[in-house]
């Protein structure tokens, strides 16, 4: 097993990771759905409805509440942050990241975009929600 292999099997032992239909059903109860892909990967694979597009490099600094440079979404601690990338590897870290500043609701997509298309579920023709 890798060192990569390792820090992974650590970050997702603290997830509840959720299935893209489960993503689908808390976004649609209120969760933030946060697409962190680069905007190549989103323009082959599609946008997803509802999702902000959050750059990775800044994904903390937006959406801890107690950033001068959050989103206004990030009202608090207890937000429910659903992250999604391309195969949901990334995705892991970043979710693992958000918990480590307090967002214990956070979590991502078990197989990201690729299984949410997989699963037949939609994409969105409207314009990407980004944020920077």
């Amino acid at each position: 097993m890798s060192r990569l292999d390792d820090l992974l099997e650590q970050a997702r032992a603290g997830l509840r990771r959720l299935t893209p239909e489960q993503a689908r059903d808390a976004q649609a109860r209120g969760a933030l759905l946060v697409d962190t892909r680069t905007e190549t990967q989103r323009a082959r694979q599609g946008n997803l409805p509802g999702a902000l597009v959050i750059d990775r490099t800044v994904l903390e600094w937006r959406l801890d509440p107690r950033s001068p440079a959050r989103i206004p979404e990030a009202r608090d601690l207890d937000v429910h942050v659903i992250v999604i990338c391309r195969q949901g590897y990334s995705s892991s870290l970043a979710a693992d990241s958000l918990r480590r500043l307090g967002l214990t609701r956070a979590t991502d997509v078990i197989g990201g975009v690729e299984a949410w298309l997989a699963a037949g579920l939609p994409l969105s023709e409207e314009p990407p929600d980004v944020r920077e």
